[in-house]
């Protein structure tokens, strides 16, 4: 008897335990009140807030649009033509006649080795590095120097150019002013973007067009931040001044790597001159010995063979050297 009372009590707790824990318990420990906070959090947005929310998804929209344009364009134009490496180091040089001072310094090259007593592979050889090899190297080094003459004065027009916007000009009034006082090359290409777009291109596109004729990243950043503020809108003065920053900081980068590879530049160019060096004191200490390398044939096949693998470890080097950021 005392058995079964105790277990009526029992289960009398618990159904009482049970019945406040499903009332009282949430009442008590706020459970509701985070169960509303939840629901208010989780309501449908206001109209406004739905409406700006739309539109920066429709900026997005139109700026990943205008970057995959922009890539669009670069996957199909990745070629370069020999009129375009003519632009990009400032020539103005026709393909015809670029082709034609290669074959006649080809020919001089060939003339002057057979003339001096060297045989026909040596001449060979050296006409072809003087007339397809020598003509391409000159290109990329004025090339290179083009753009490294650009990237200085870069920032500096870009903030002429902010500074003009904040001051009431219009984008197109700044690029003239930038045109009008900057040195080369930026003025000569700033003024082909004025030109282009007074023939009717839009300036977003002739200023995307920037990167064709001067191919260096910092000219494709330029191109795509005007070319989505002509199709998204927004505040142009900010966007060229963040850009102003991230120029001047790339070229901080630039000459940080510069100078941490300075020990190994000086190696690799010591390691690639020893060997004319010496041959070139051979000769003169004794001729006789050195020269059968141009004079039989079996030298100038080994010289052919020497200048080819230097020419593969100076490639090697210079790839091992140079860091892209």
């Amino acid at each position: 008897m005392k058995m079964q009372a105790l277990a009526l009590a029992f289960l009398a707790a618990a159904a009482i335990g049970g019945l406040a824990w499903v009332f009282l318990y949430p009442l008590l420990s706020g459970q509701n009140k985070a169960e509303s906070r939840r629901a208010s959090v989780a309501k449908p947005e206001p109209a406004a807030a739905r409406q700006t929310d739309k539109a920066q998804r429709s900026r997005r929209e139109q700026v990943e649009g205008s970057l995959k344009e922009v890539e669009a364009r670069r996957q199909k134009d990745k070629k370069v033509s020999l009129t375009t490496r003519l632009t990009q180091a400032g020539l103005s040089w026709s393909p015809q006649k670029f082709m034609i001072a290669s074959g006649i310094l080809a020919a001089v090259c060939f003339a002057m080795t057979i003339l001096g007593g060297g045989g026909l592979l040596g001449a060979g050889g050296l006409a072809f590095a003087a007339g397809f090899g020598l003509p391409r190297w000159i290109l990329s080094f004025l090339k290179k120097r083009r753009e490294k003459n650009f990237l200085k004065a870069l920032p500096d027009a870009v903030d002429v150019i902010v500074r003009g916007i904040k001051a009431g000009l219009p984008l197109f009034e700044s690029l003239k002013v930038v045109a009008a006082d900057s040195p080369e090359p930026l003025k000569s290409e700033f003024l082909a973007i004025i030109e282009t777009q007074a023939i009717g291109m839009p300036l977003g596109e002739a200023c995307t067009r920037l990167f064709e004729r001067m191919p260096v990243p910092e000219a494709n950043f330029f191109g795509i931040v005007i070319a989505i503020q002509q199709k998204s809108g927004g505040n142009l003065s900010e966007a060229l001044g963040n850009l102003s920053k991230v120029l001047r900081d790339r070229k901080k980068m630039a000459e940080k790597i510069q100078a941490m590879s300075m020990e190994a530049k000086a190696s690799a160019g010591i390691i690639g001159s020893l060997p004319p060096i010496v041959m070139l004191l051979v000769y003169l200490s004794t001729p006789d010995y050195i020269s059968l390398l141009w004079t039989h044939p079996t030298g100038q096949l080994m010289l052919v063979g020497c200048v080819i693998w230097m020419s593969l470890g100076i490639l090697v080097m210079k790839k091992m050297i140079n860091f892209d950021f």
